[in-house]
């Protein structure tokens, strides 16, 4: 299936090597615009979407359905099955992009390493992207290349192997797919008897994409955990920098509730920005060993444990869900300063500062409708007369079960204010599912 919303007439920029500085921008109809692809149209997709157009980038937004988010405001639009390599390449061949943004985790990784060797610039780089789509790679290299601290660890290939490992991290222990995302595939395991089921629901809930017919899974000891962070990591022309850290409510493995900054004491700051900058600096490097930029922005995942001490979790190579709180936290929000990385331009410190007074508190509350349908929101006067909110719909087309359809956003006095206020947006909302 293929659609279109514009017709390019343009020129496509001449490819830059890796340290070239920003790009010429112009309009759609113009000789000189760089061409992005986003593969992957969702919410955050969008965000990023708006970003570079007022910047005079021209962008075409892939997904696998039709009227995803970031599709109804880019340029052009294309309908395919990204885990398809033939489909992918035919994408890239029509498109003719200068930048390639994957946004989802379901691509044919291979193929953007193809891209990235002909010139085109995927972000932050081929490599980083197959690295932090694939547990073990990325457990490796930040644990036993870059020395993070992690949780202990090991990998499995079968259930056997899986009961052996589990024994020697110890019990209760977390068992995923190296390949998945949100939470997927994920369970805790308190006894061998449970490792068959861990087992079954890792292979269900892993990210089928060219991995054949078994995932490996990483069983890890479960810590004692008292809270997440995120720390939103900018590599960009000008180097690394980190915005402020970021706390957040899950359930079953997804977001629902972030705020920022997050209230935690100066040594685990500390910590959480050493370790941020030491993955995010090691995942750059490699990509500059490849001749490739490794520019963007992380969402570095980590656990604060019941003693104060932090560890490296996961990073997302790419806007963090946890990170909509910036759309009202900070004068440029994570999708700003992706837009302004990926196109070469200096992030500094100034750059992601927080726009909040004193004291202040930002928070964001997603709002996961439930229903078979098509979701309208009403109400939504009301839901906003508090001057310090506001609020995100995405307009995905349809829901099925659970789906994230928008965020509210909110500034408070206090963390606690904050996620009321947001808490009272969603609240008076009035969605219906029909």
């Amino acid at each position: 299936m293929n659609e279109q919303s514009g017709t390019h007439t343009g020129n496509q920029v001449t490819r830059s090597a890796a340290h070239t500085a920003e790009r010429t921008l112009g309009t759609p109809l113009g000789i000189h615009p760089t061409r992005v692809l986003f593969l992957g149209a969702g919410e955050l997709g969008k965000e990023v979407t708006i970003e570079l157009m007022r910047l005079g980038a021209w962008v075409c937004a892939a997904d696998s359905y039709a009227g995803a988010p970031a599709q109804q405001v880019a340029h052009e639009r294309r309908v395919l099955d990204m885990a398809n390599a033939e489909a992918l390449r035919a994408l890239f061949a029509e498109v003719k992009p200068d930048i390639i943004v994957p946004e989802v985790e379901a691509i044919a990784t291979d193929v953007l390493g193809e891209a990235a060797a002909t010139g085109i610039q995927v972000v932050p780089s081929a490599q980083i992207a197959a690295i932090c789509m694939d547990r073990e790679r990325l457990r490796v290299l930040a644990h036993e290349e870059l020395g993070l601290p992690t949780t202990p660890y090991r990998f499995a290939g079968s259930p056997q192997e899986l009961c052996d490992r589990a024994d020697e991290v110890g019990y209760p222990c977390v068992v995923k797919p190296v390949m998945s995302s949100s939470g997927h595939g994920q369970s805790v395991v308190r006894s061998a008897d449970a490792i068959e089921a861990a087992w079954i629901e890792a292979q269900e809930g892993r990210r089928a994409a060219d991995e054949g017919d078994v995932s490996r899974v990483i069983v890890e000891a479960l810590a004692p955990l008292d809270y997440e962070l995120t720390m939103l990591t900018v590599s960009s022309s000008a180097g690394i920098v980190t915005c402020a850290p970021i706390g957040q409510r899950q359930e079953s493995g997804d977001y629902r509730e972030s705020w920022q900054p997050a209230g935690a004491p100066r040594q685990v700051l500390e910590q959480a920005h050493g370790i941020a900058r030491r993955a995010v600096e090691g995942l750059v490097a490699k990509a500059k060993l490849s001749g490739e930029t490794g520019w963007g922005v992380f969402g570095v995942e980590l656990f604060v444990l019941t003693d104060g001490s932090v560890l490296f979790n996961e990073v997302s190579p790419r806007p963090h869900d946890t990170g909509m709180v910036t759309m009202i936290s900070q004068r440029l929000s994570e999708f700003a300063l992706h837009a302004r990385a990926i196109l070469g331009m200096p992030v500094t410190d100034g750059h992601v500062a927080l726009s909040l007074r004193d004291g202040q508190v930002a928070a964001s509350h997603a709002i996961v409708v439930e229903g078979d349908g098509e979701a309208e929101f009403g109400n939504v006067a009301a839901a906003l007369a508090d001057p310090d909110t506001d609020l995100r719909i995405f307009a995905k087309p349809e829901v099925h079960g659970h789906r994230r359809m928008a965020v509210a956003l909110a500034i408070g006095d206090n963390e606690a204010d904050a996620r009321a206020r947001a808490g009272r947006v969603a609240d008076a909302l009035d969605i219906t599912v029909r």
